[in-house]
């Protein structure tokens, strides 16, 4: 189907949703550092968020300002340093908070930077306006193949609103970059950029390519509110997701967002991208790439003052008719309906996942999380312990500590992920649980088990240091065979039928340490010195390789550009 048959389903959906819209925001776009800055203040106050469910991000901006506000007022006492964070969401999102802290002394040529956090806006009653530079820098060597390696993106980001009911939101860049060797190893691999789309080849061994995305946001009823457009999001508390992730590059959506009394229930529809063509040089240019679409539907609940519950189902899917089109089912616009329902009634051809994921606020500055997914399930199967390939599922469980041990901003989390083989793949071409050839989930795919540990400290109001260190252990495929770690393989190509342990294949353990300190110099401006140690060390000695890499990065209303694989 052609994105404009689908744009014209999702607008008949739309024709349903009465337009008795008031002012709303659009989303604070996905950054790791910027989130943990929010979700910890949560955990501090010991009660779950009565503005938005932390489990599905992104967060809207007038949501962030209002929590920012009434927690900052909460608290007897706040460290230097929180007063400092508490003061940057606010100005961040400067056009919802109570606090009028944001003006600049002294503008620049009268008309830019008349707000801190803003190189240009405009706020009159029926037009809001923000625009900023997007600009992220970084110079580094690896010691892999004794190469130099650097990135060079320049872009824009504008938001706004008009007349304080249909919110805006844009982000292009323009990239340049050259990766460490196991990203350009990834790479060739697959044919595509992490975390990006549509890309060609720059240099020797870089990749040159566009970052866009863009949507409209409305309230359609006081509880209600639609999104439109290209973007991304991620469902859990976790440092990784198993039930939707950023990993893959932004989608085409539909977002409806529900929020009433302690429910948050958001339907998601997208059209993505099933398959791409070219080299590992580049992208073909030339052919239209397949297109295969996912409906994704979650229900929290907050559960007095202190528990968190979602439960979710999502499907994949991607009909081809009798003149080779791609066909948008159009039961699953459907939003209030069980999935697993409707694709039994078509044939049972598509892939359906369900699961569940929480947050328990257990103790005074303790939270603990975790999820759980089925892909395919039969419990006989389970209890009789046989391997059987189709018990298919993921699992997590971790836990943060904030103001560790009493010392003020040294906040601690712990991870455990673990994915059966075979786990996200599909019998179908197209039905595998990815976009663009990446992961909607975890970026090792299935058929692992990992543990993470995190520890973060704010010594300073402008200095923030990160340890990460990351072990996996996962089996790995050799040419022609499927051990069930590719979820882009069609499992029906799978090696056996029972007797299937996780991390079967080729025995490979992964270490990944990254030790990073950032310094914050002007809003959202970020200076960061970053040291990464990978090894991998596999049972077939060419699979193994090891690095040391350092870079020196500069960046400005952009993210941390990671690949934490």
């Amino acid at each position: 189907m052609k994105i404009g048959r689908l744009a014209g389903c999702l607008s008949f959906l739309l024709c349903y949703i009465t337009f008795s819209v008031e002012a709303q925001s659009v989303n604070a776009p996905l950054n790791d550092d910027y989130y943990h800055l929010i979700d910890r203040y949560e955990i501090k106050s010991g009660r779950v968020n009565p503005y938005f469910h932390s489990s599905w991000k992104a967060y809207q901006r007038e949501d962030i300002a209002a929590f920012a506000d009434t927690i900052a007022g909460e608290f007897s006492t706040l460290s230097k340093q929180d007063r400092f964070n508490f003061n940057y969401l606010r100005n961040d999102s400067w056009e919802w908070s109570k606090k009028d802290i944001n003006d600049s002394r002294k503008p620049f040529l009268k008309h830019f930077y008349k707000v801190k956090s803003d190189l240009y806006n405009v706020s009159v009653d029926d037009f809001d306006l923000h625009v900023n530079p997007v600009l992220h820098l970084s110079a580094g060597r690896e010691s892999a193949d004794n190469a130099n390696t650097f990135i060079n993106t320049r872009g824009v980001e504008v938001r706004g609103m008009v007349d304080n009911k249909v919110g805006f939101y844009s982000f292009i860049g323009e990239n340049q970059l050259v990766h460490p060797l196991y990203v350009r190893q990834r790479r060739d691999s697959t044919l595509v950029v992490p975390h990006e789309g549509f890309w060609k080849g720059y240099e020797d061994n870089g990749a040159d390519f566009f970052t866009a995305r863009g949507y409209l946001s409305f309230n359609a009823s006081k509880h209600i509110n639609v999104q439109f457009g290209h973007d991304r999001f991620t469902v859990g508390n976790g440092y990784r997701s198993l039930i939707l992730s950023d990993y893959a590059p932004a989608y085409l959506f539909l977002k409806l967002n529900t929020k009433v009394w302690k429910f948050n229930y958001t339907n998601l529809f997208t059209q993505m991208t099933a398959d791409v063509f070219g080299t590992p040089s580049g992208l073909s240019g030339s052919t239209r790439f397949p297109d295969k679409y996912m409906a994704l539907h979650h229900l929290s609940l907050n559960i007095g003052k202190k528990l968190n519950i979602g439960i979710f189902e999502s499907v994949i899917f991607s009909n081809t008719d009798s003149a080779s089109n791609n066909a948008f089912e159009l039961k699953y616009l459907n939003p209030v309906i069980f999935y697993r329902a409707i694709e039994q009634q078509n044939g049972s051809s598509d892939n359906v996942l369900v699961g569940a994921d929480f947050k328990w606020l257990a103790i005074k500055n303790i939270s603990i999380y975790g999820q759980l997914v089925f892909d395919e399930f039969l419990l006989d199967n389970l209890r009789e312990g046989t391997g059987w390939w189709g018990n298919k599922w993921a699992f997590q469980l971790g836990g943060e500590y904030v103001d560790a041990f009493g010392i003020n901003n040294l906040d601690l989390q712990g991870e455990v992920n673990v994915a059966r083989p075979y786990a996200y793949s599909h019998g179908t071409p197209f039905g595998s649980y990815s976009h663009y050839r990446q992961s909607l989930a975890h970026p090792l795919g299935a058929n692992f088990n990992e543990l993470i540990g995190i520890v973060r400290y704010q010594p300073m109001d402008k200095v923030f240091l990160s340890a990460k260190l990351m072990y996996a252990n996962y089996g790995a495929d050799t040419t022609g065979s499927n051990w069930g770690a590719n979820i882009l393989l069609q499992n029906d190509t799978r090696e056996q039928e029972f007797g299937n342990e996780i991390a079967q294949g080729v025995d490979t353990n992964l270490i990944y340490g990254d030790l990073t300190i950032s310094y914050h110099w002007k809003h959202n401006f970020f200076i960061d010195l970053k040291h990464i140690y990978r090894k991998e060390e596999s049972a077939l000695s060419a699979l193994s390789n090891d690095t040391n890499f350092t870079s020196l990065v500069l960046r400005w209303n952009i993210p941390q550009r990671l690949n934490e694989f």
